[in-house]
């Protein structure tokens, strides 16, 4: 455990911004699971509905330094690749 003051402060905050961000990762993970399970089931309108609350919620991660920009564009793309594939 640190003793110094500002750094028992660090650790808190640190802290809290794991759970944050571990809470949007899986957010993240969950949402892409769900459209991809949707997309096999043949539920396409369901899935393409999805698929835009998807993308904002990957442009919402990239914003919060979550993703990086150019992975988030891969994983768009690949969504949209595997709706309009099946």
């Amino acid at each position: 455990m640190p003793i110094i003051q500002a750094a028992i402060k660090d650790l808190r905050k640190s802290r809290k911004h794991r759970e944050v961000n571990k809470a949007a990762k899986n957010k993240l993970k969950d949402s892409i699971k769900e459209i991809k399970r949707l997309i096999t089931d043949g539920k396409r309108d369901e899935a393409s509905k999805k698929l835009s609350e998807v993308v904002s919620i990957i442009d919402k991660a990239v914003k919060n330094n979550l993703l990086h920009r150019n992975n988030a564009a891969h994983k768009k793309s690949a969504l949209a690749r595997l709706l309009a594939a099946k």
